[in-house]
């Protein structure tokens, strides 16, 4: 079966639930992602979705003895950037400003005076280097 480009698919709930616990631990085999895995589906059914993350491209196995260890072949940083441009050019039309508003006016979670200032130090930073 050809292997396709990741990023191509969107992930499901439970696919993205196991790439947190992949990206959480770095390796990992089937029995650690049910033990991790909220109100899991049976062993089979997380093999099976383990083995779509593969032919996605989000997953390489390793043989480890008799099992396999799974590992991301993306950096967690590397996707959480993917994420997060999809997310500002999806609900945001593609503006900073607009998707940092909406972080600012999340209700409930206000921000500290560190945070505040960390921010403006970014703000700053960017207007330097012409961002």
């Amino acid at each position: 079966m050809p292997r396709r480009k990741s990023g191509q698919d969107p992930l499901s709930r439970r696919e993205r639930q196991i790439m947190d616990i992949a990206h959480r631990r770095g390796r990992v085999t089937i029995r650690e992602v049910l033990e991790e895995l909220p109100d899991p589906p049976s062993y089979s059914a997380v093999r099976a979705l383990v083995g779509v993350l593969e032919e996605k491209g989000h997953l390489r196995h390793l043989a480890d003895g008799p099992r396999y260890v799974y590992t991301p072949t993306q950096s967690r940083e590397r996707v959480r950037k993917s994420a997060l441009a999809h997310l500002v050019d999806t609900f945001f039309g593609g503006s900073k400003a607009e998707t940092v508003a909406a972080l600012l006016d999340l209700g409930g979670r206000e921000l500290t005076v560190a945070e505040l200032d960390d921010l403006g130090e970014m703000i700053e930073q960017a207007r330097k280097e012409g961002r």
